[in-house]
């Protein structure tokens, strides 16, 4: 082995010793609790990766009349009061994020769009910078706008200086959750559940993919 190697393989090992715990932050929005399964699943392959995880959600908007007129939204609401909403805080903390929502009309929900434009502040000040960050999202039909709504997400990201993990197509579980080489997207089925039984795994990859990344990023590899 010459010196280079020795030298390398040394501070590659000093590197593998002192390495810190990526801090991921699930960042979701979910009207009848798709996405928030999503985040959940996500929740647990982050810690199986040895991440820090929170699972927070957006503020909602819609006033108290439209949730109540849909029994599922209603109910979703009610079971996830206790889940703490996201703040500003909660992108300084975090390493990585991973975003989950619906799509609507093929963009972001509402929701999560004045989530984000409300960071102006850390933005401003290079806080969102080099955050690692990938995202997922559902609809009512597999050609709902998935891949447009995690492609709207993404461009916010660039204007944020955050490196974009996608999960492309790195594992046979991307192909069994629908193939969608942007971000998990799930399908919801006439029973208001996921379709299928390919997503779980889709987004278990996909968040320790996004976990190795902020790992390697985190420790300057």
């Amino acid at each position: 082995m010459g010196l280079f190697s020795r030298l390398f393989n040394k501070s590659e090992q000093k590197e593998s010793s002192q390495m810190a715990d990526v801090n991921l932050a699930v960042i979701y929005y979910s009207s009848t609790g798709i996405n928030y399964q999503m985040a959940k699943w996500a929740e647990e392959a982050g810690k199986e990766a040895g991440a820090n995880v929170k699972v927070v959600k957006v503020p909602e908007l819609a006033p108290e009349e439209a949730i109540a007129s849909n029994p599922a939204w209603k109910e979703h609401y009610e079971a996830t009061k206790d889940v703490p909403e996201a703040t500003s805080d909660d992108i300084e903390w975090a390493d990585a994020m991973l975003f989950s929502m619906p799509t609507r009309f093929g963009n972001l929900p509402a929701q999560m769009k004045q989530f984000l434009d409300t960071q102006g502040g850390l933005w401003a000040n290079g806080k969102t910078v080099n955050k690692v960050v990938s995202g997922m999202t559902s609809a009512q039909n597999p050609h709902g706008g998935q891949e447009a709504t995690v492609q709207s997400l993404y461009t916010s990201m660039a204007h944020w200086g955050a490196i974009i993990v996608p999960p492309g197509y790195t594992d046979q579980s991307i192909f069994a959750g629908g193939g969608n080489p942007y971000g998990t997207s799930a399908t919801q089925g006439e029973d208001g559940k996921i379709a299928g039984d390919g997503v779980e795994g889709a987004v278990k990859h996909q968040t320790k993919r996004l976990v190795d990344v902020a790992t390697r990023v985190k420790n300057g590899q």
